[in-house]
């Protein structure tokens, strides 16, 4: 069987997952209605949206069949999953926020689809490097500029010019990632070559190693001038993996963390608080040391409070799809942000400990994937620039989850494919594009 047949077959559970989610949630959201009418409506309803996510799925399909061949046949069917299910957790919180989202995974599709047909050669995309850089940076300060800027819990997250609005980074994060694949493939024989050992830590030479020093300038300039701490750890997690899988030095990692560790620990300490935009980072941190303390868990700790609660009240196999208690009678929250922040604690709620690892092995197994198209990748700008888009999306992944979950302070990054946000969905869509163009040349190679 060749690979697009692999990825035709796989497509299908992909359908059926999305027609048999949207029908549990219309069973347990119209129990109110006859026997005869409910199964009539719910045939209908679900078998619809089946056939539609079907018919766009197998459309990208014969597009990656006839332009990318060779490329890996099971990344676009996880995504898939991906995004069927995270249709349908929204649905079940708001129908409305649903139809927004399943409008933005068209047009994710359209560019994904764009992307592969008019770039073609990603390779090209090394040659401007620099203005990509650039292109980033700017992106990363948009939040900020009075008219456009726009604030959410703190940070400075989005933009909105007129009826359109997004989070700049998102997009950020692949620039970001173009950029340092092209600069260290060029630099990591002179940072090995070049490098010092001091007491027994290797140092690269510091002309070659300046970079380094500018994306650590440039995240604690995240956390200060746009408050976002989740899109600074993203970013910087991915490119100490880049710098890793370049070099090879794990002292080079090493320094870079206790760089970070030591510009956190500024930003955290009363020196530091004199500095603009801190104490929104002193306060997460608090938060997350402790979310139950009578001075944090009535105001500002109780979006992670009843986070907790709603993860440990699904127990093993959950309460059932709509049975989350997400709003009171009233309307007011019960669940802050469920459709965003802590739409992962709706999952566990609603499906258990055990849904929420069969959601977090899809996100594995795509990671597994990204990984093994750098693995067979032989020019080191495609090897780096797959390992540093699998890796800023593992990061995103773990990110959310370990936030909500309290292993870190939690911050306002998106689950991605399943979180409500369209230019979460876009974004990634432009980074499954390059992933599969990587990895088509790879196994056409390898093929060859």
């Amino acid at each position: 069987m060749t690979a697009r047949n692999r990825e035709l077959l796989a497509l299908v559970p992909a359908s059926l997952l999305v027609t048999a989610g949207f029908a549990a949630v219309f069973i347990s959201q119209d129990a109110t209605l006859s026997d005869a009418t409910r199964s009539q409506e719910l045939s209908d309803l679900s078998l619809t949206i089946g056939a539609v996510f079907l018919g766009l799925c197998l459309a990208v399909h014969v597009v990656l069949r006839f332009t990318l061949p060779h490329a890996d046949p099971y990344l676009f069917p996880l995504v898939a999953v991906l995004a069927c299910f995270g249709l349908v957790v929204i649905y079940r919180i708001d129908a409305e926020l649903a139809r927004e989202q399943a409008q933005w995974f068209v047009v994710g599709l359209v560019l994904f689809v764009g992307t592969i047909v008019f770039l073609r050669d990603f390779r090209r995309l090394e040659r401007y490097r620099y203005t990509i850089a650039a292109g980033a940076l700017v992106l990363l300060l948009l939040p900020r500029v009075p008219g456009i800027g726009q604030q959410a819990n703190g940070a400075y997250l989005g933009v909105g010019i007129g009826p359109v609005s997004f989070q700049p980074a998102e997009f950020a994060k692949i620039a970001l990632v173009v950029f340092l694949a092209a600069y260290l493939k060029d630099t990591r024989q002179v940072l090995v070559l070049g490098a010092r050992r001091v007491l027994g830590v290797t140092l690269p030479p510091l002309k070659h190693f300046g970079p380094v020093l500018v994306i650590w300038g440039a995240t604690m300039l995240m956390l200060i001038f746009i408050r976002d701490l989740g899109s600074s750890l993203m970013f910087y997690g991915a490119f100490m993996a880049l710098l890793y899988v370049a070099t090879s030095r794990l002292s080079f990692v090493v320094i870079g963390l206790a760089l970070f560790a030591l510009g956190a620990w500024f930003i955290a300490s009363p020196a530091g608080r004199i500095l603009p935009g801190t104490g929104q980072v002193k306060d997460r941190v608090d938060i997350w040391l402790d979310p139950f303390a009578p001075s944090v868990v009535d105001d500002k700790g109780y979006q992670l409070a009843q986070s907790l609660f709603a993860q440990a009240d699904g127990g093993l196999f959950g309460t059932g799809f709509g049975q989350a208690l997400i709003a009171q009678a009233d309307g007011s929250p019960v669940l802050p942000a469920p459709q965003t922040d802590l739409i992962y604690a709706v999952v566990v709620n609603e499906l258990g400990l055990a849904g929420a690892c069969g959601l977090i092995l899809v996100y594995l197994l795509f990671v597994e994937r990204g990984f093994k198209a750098a693995m067979l990748s032989r020019d080191s700008f495609s090897k780096l620039l797959a390992t540093g888009l699998t890796a800023v999306f593992a990061l995103q992944v773990f990110v959310i989850v370990g936030g909500v979950t309290r292993v870190i302070p939690l911050t306002g990054v998106t689950l991605p494919f399943v979180s409500y946000g369209g230019s979460s969905i876009v974004a990634n869509f432009v980074l499954l594009a390059l992933l599969l163009m990587v990895s088509d040349r790879a196994r056409r190679e390898a093929v060859a």
